[in-house]
């Protein structure tokens, strides 16, 4: 699954995990089967890196490790270490455990996780060249920390309903031929909230939970990808239970629009005019790049639309290290008012021309 070989050890096995996660990972791949195959290159990996575990597999097979459960297999590894600190400049669990916990369900109740918070953060294309630091703010809902969630602004000033003993709901019981049928709906008179509060809290207005807004530095690896999810754990919405988890802040990358630069991937496009003469001619022009400007020849002859290719000047790939390439796309300015000398130069070379 890894492709490595038997005698591969724990540094080529590493390796080779972080390249294939980082290639099927479901906050950067999302075609289908990318989610179940990044579980098994971790399970994969979970196997191979424990040697009492590898022994198992190289002497029995699938058989070996058939019966080890996800806690087994996974509860010895820090992902956040093989990830956070490996050079990619994910920062806060961008691709550690707080992931690896959502696929596999280790160590969280489910049924009472707060909700995942989703926010696009718009970063400039210096950014994605050199990777960085970057500050995204949001508004994070919490329990409101005077009334404690109640709504209330004191204790005494809760009332329980009476018509359904504050439980919220009412239960109507009718019996039809020696079958009992039960139906239970939300207490017409609370609303379903089992209390009235005579005083609200003035802090929260009686939601028991307040919006704050918090700010957050999160570090954009170079070369992040358009759509890139940066996954902070734990920074979600609260859970409605007070035994449960949060959920996490998912960071969308998504590239700033750049008045020279368009995006495709790793390349860069940029558009350029020239004239009439640079285009018959030929002529180097400055053209600025993310570096900076470089001279360009363009080619006698050059017609409209033609593209120049600049190698290794477009942004850099995630994760390896090359760079895609800059492509100028030139426009040919075509004079629209001619002077009566320059219509009679013009109809001169149309003659020349019509006579090769």
């Amino acid at each position: 699954m890894l492709g490595v070989g038997k005698d591969a050890d724990k540094k080529a096995i590493k390796d080779a995990f972080r390249t294939l996660a980082l290639k099927y990972h479901p906050d950067r791949n999302k075609e289908a089967g990318a989610e179940e195959k990044f579980k098994e290159i971790a399970e994969a990996y979970a196997v191979l890196s424990d040697p009492k575990k590898r022994k198992e597999y190289d002497n029995r097979g699938f058989a070996g490790v058939s019966g080890f459960s996800q806690e087994d297999l996974f509860s010895g590894i820090n992902f956040d270490e093989i990830f956070g600190g490996g050079g990619f400049g994910f920062d806060l669990g961008g691709f550690g455990g707080g992931l690896f916990d959502g696929l596999f369900g280790r160590g969280r109740q489910h049924d009472s996780r707060g909700e995942d918070i989703r926010v696009e953060l718009l970063v400039p294309l210096q950014k994605i060249v050199t990777g960085g630091d970057q500050e995204v703010e949001i508004s994070h809902t919490r329990v409101c920390p005077v009334c404690n969630g109640t709504g209330a602004a004191s204790e005494s000033d809760i009332r329980p309903c009476k018509t359904c003993n504050g439980t919220g709901r009412v239960v109507n019981t009718r019996r039809e031929n020696n079958v009992a049928y039960q139906e239970i709906r939300p207490c017409p008179e609370c609303g379903g909230r089992g209390k009235f509060i005579d005083k609200p809290c003035t802090k929260c207005r009686g939601t028991g939970m307040i919006d704050e807004p918090e700010r957050l530095t999160v570090t954009i690896p170079v070369g992040a990808e358009e759509g890139m999810v940066l996954r902070i754990a734990g920074h979600g919405r609260p859970s409605a239970k007070p035994e449960g988890k949060p959920g996490d802040l998912l960071i969308i990358v998504r590239t700033a629009y750049d008045e020279q630069f368009r995006r495709a991937g790793a390349d860069l496009w940029q558009t350029r005019t020239i004239g009439l003469f640079e285009a018959v001619l030929g002529e180097e022009i400055e053209v600025p790049t993310l570096e900076g400007k470089v001279k360009v020849k363009v080619p006698q002859g050059t017609q409209p639309n033609a593209v120049l290719r600049l190698v290794a000047k477009g942004l850099p790939h995630f994760g390896d290290g090359r760079r895609g390439d800059l492509y100028l796309r030139l426009n040919v300015r075509i004079p629209e008012h001619l002077s009566e000398e320059e219509k009679a130069l013009y109809q001169k070379l149309k003659a020349l021309s019509s006579d090769r």
